[in-house]
């Protein structure tokens, strides 16, 4: 008996101990995984069907592979060095603000017992590869029917590194960083992951030069059809997208459950009026414009804002997508071929600034910065101003050099007219879509 409680009393520090430490939590590590395959499936399912259904027939599959390659491409470079680049560690406080080090390239040291909070590790990276691969293949939606495949995936295996990892790092990676120090507030990603993929595709557009005949020459959508059901599946995922931002089965994933079906409903029906006001004829594809326009407002806001916050984001961020589709596009002449700047950039720009003006004023919701330090709406309004400027700047140059850098080692950014003419899907993949 004496032996049996020596014993027991020698184990008192270790179960102490390992009271304090993390714990693996079986339903936080459920979600998070299922949050990781949703937001997988919005890339080469989701996004590669909405924006598939909007090109014309001739380069269906080259704008299928332009996506699907992206999300593999995009994925690889993440494990190789974007991780690291993103959430590890610096070697010096200044270089911390603005990248992490490179110690976790392709993810050395991390074990697969490892914790992030309550689920492994390998889940959190996994998790934000998915975010990583979707931000980059936003962007091709601004080029697709005349640039380079070759020139597109080595554009895309240089900017997840060079770019997006930066991005991530400043806004998310935690004390150090950049705009995290700053307290700007990004819930699931408006500045990291749709200006910054939006502002991209507008970049190349100007850099790889419209396309023949645009816009004298009509380019009608090959299938409506397959644009909605991608909006459709892109909404499902986006539960992933949003909830998973919470990084755990808990009251936040719910609130973001909310608002963002809210918010894109709202959107959705905010588009279809419009158009039926301007032009007497509400659209499905101005539904499915809308409903990601609203996914894309409310990201920022999710898990930060309530009922009335979320239904204003939708409706505005809705209108302003609109605008940017219909008006500015047609105003400043340049060839954005399926809106990624219109709809992600600028509805992405609004989310990220409405959400100082919609945050409810919550600890238990926000992180650091002015609107939870002492209620100052102003001062969180101008910090939301400077990230959402810092992360236009660095993506604006960014891209511009990678791109310089990707058309140097592929001869060229722009497919040659004949194929252009022909189509990329038979000319350059030897495929067609349709088969009769």
């Amino acid at each position: 008996m004496k032996k049996w409680l020596l014993s027991a009393l020698m184990l008192l520090p270790s179960l102490a101990l390992a009271e304090d430490a993390p714990t693996l939590d079986s339903g936080d590590t459920a979600w998070m995984m299922m949050s990781a395959a949703l937001v997988l499936l919005m890339t080469p399912a989701g996004l590669a069907l909405f924006y598939s259904g909007m090109t014309r027939s001739k380069n269906v599959l080259n704008t299928y592979a332009m996506v699907l390659m992206a999300f593999t491409v995009a994925f690889v470079v993440w494990i190789a060095v974007g991780y690291s680049i993103a959430f590890g560690t610096a070697e010096s406080a200044g270089v911390q603000t603005v990248m992490g080090g490179f110690g976790n390239m392709f993810l050395d040291g991390i074990k697969w017992t490892d914790l992030s909070g309550t689920y492994p590790t390998y889940v959190f990276v996994v998790f934000q590869g998915t975010f990583a691969a979707i931000t980059v293949a936003i962007a091709s939606g601004s080029v697709i029917e005349r640039m380079k495949f070759s020139t597109w995936l080595v554009f895309v295996a240089i900017w997840v590194g060079v770019v997006y990892a930066p991005i991530t790092h400043m806004v998310w990676g935690g004390e150090g960083a950049y705009l995290f120090d700053l307290g700007a507030l990004d819930f699931a990603g408006g500045t990291v992951v749709h200006m910054n993929g939006g502002l991209a595709g507008l970049v190349l557009a100007y850099l790889v030069g419209k396309r023949t005949g645009y816009p004298k020459i009509a380019m009608k959508p090959m299938s409506v059809m397959l644009t909605a059901l991608g909006a459709a599946l892109l909404w499902f995922g986006w539960y992933g997208f949003n909830g998973g931002s919470a990084f755990g089965a808990n009251a936040i994933a719910g609130l973001a459950y909310l608002t963002t079906t809210l918010a894109t409903a709202v959107a959705a029906i905010t588009w279809v009026l419009i158009e039926w006001i301007v032009y007497k004829k509400p659209t499905l594809l101005g539904a499915a414009s809308g409903i990601v326009a609203g996914l894309v407002a409310i990201t920022p806001a999710a898990g930060f804002v309530d009922v009335g916050g979320a239904m204003i984001i939708g409706s505005v961020g809705s209108a302003i997508a609109y605008f940017g589709v219909a008006a500015l596009k047609k105003k400043l002449g340049y060839d954005d071929s399926l809106d990624a700047f219109g709809i992600h950039f600028l509805a992405g720009l609004w989310g990220a600034l409405a959400t100082a003006l919609f945050a409810l004023n919550d600890k238990d919701l926000l992180w650091d910065g002015p609107l939870k330090e002492s209620g100052d709406r102003i001062g969180q309004f101008m910090v939301q101003l400077e990230s959402v400027a810092v992360v236009g700047l660095y993506t604006l140059v960014g891209t511009v050099i990678v791109y310089f850098i990707a058309s140097a080692l592929t001869g060229g950014g722009k497919v040659d007219e004949e194929t252009e003419q022909i189509g990329l899907d038979e000319a350059f993949h030897g495929e067609k879509a349709i088969n009769l």
